[in-house]
């Protein structure tokens, strides 16, 4: 009986442990106990952010023709379903630039910036997609 209580006692510690470090390991953004995140704002306080930035990157991430057929002004192509960390850190080299990233509808954006999130980068606003984007475009 001595044997069967330790038993259970050594299980449930080791249950709690593992499933305290499942939680842990389900959310990448978390390092060295400190919450990285991106944060979502609508198109139009995300364009005003911009405006008052130094040094911030506009990403499109969607295809190379919807790029093409219309674009928010200075905006940079990088293909959401092409980015890697190794292109990302081409592209902008210091993980503490300011970037906004936007796409069609605002799926892309969002898994666009959990990537840039998970290479390292700090400051990342999803500003959604371009429906909602009422300026002028470029081509």
């Amino acid at each position: 009986m001595k044997n069967l209580k330790k038993f259970c006692t050594i299980l449930l510690f080791a249950l709690i442990n593992f499933s305290c470090a499942a939680k842990e390991s389900q959310n990448p953004q978390k390092k060295e106990g400190v919450m990285n995140s991106y944060i979502s704002v609508s198109m139009e306080n995300g364009l005003k952010m911009l405006s008052e930035s130094k040094n911030a990157v506009l990403l499109d991430v969607r295809r190379i023709d919807e790029y093409n057929s219309g674009h928010i002004p200075e905006s940079i192509l990088f293909t959401n379903e092409t980015m890697t960390q190794e292109k990302a850190e081409k592209l902008i080299p210091s993980k503490n630039t300011k970037i906004f990233v936007y796409c069609r509808s605002g799926r892309r954006s969002k898994e666009a910036s959990k990537k840039l999130i998970e290479y390292g980068y700090k400051n990342v606003v999803e500003i959604g997609g371009i429906l909602d984007y009422s300026g002028k475009l470029e081509n």
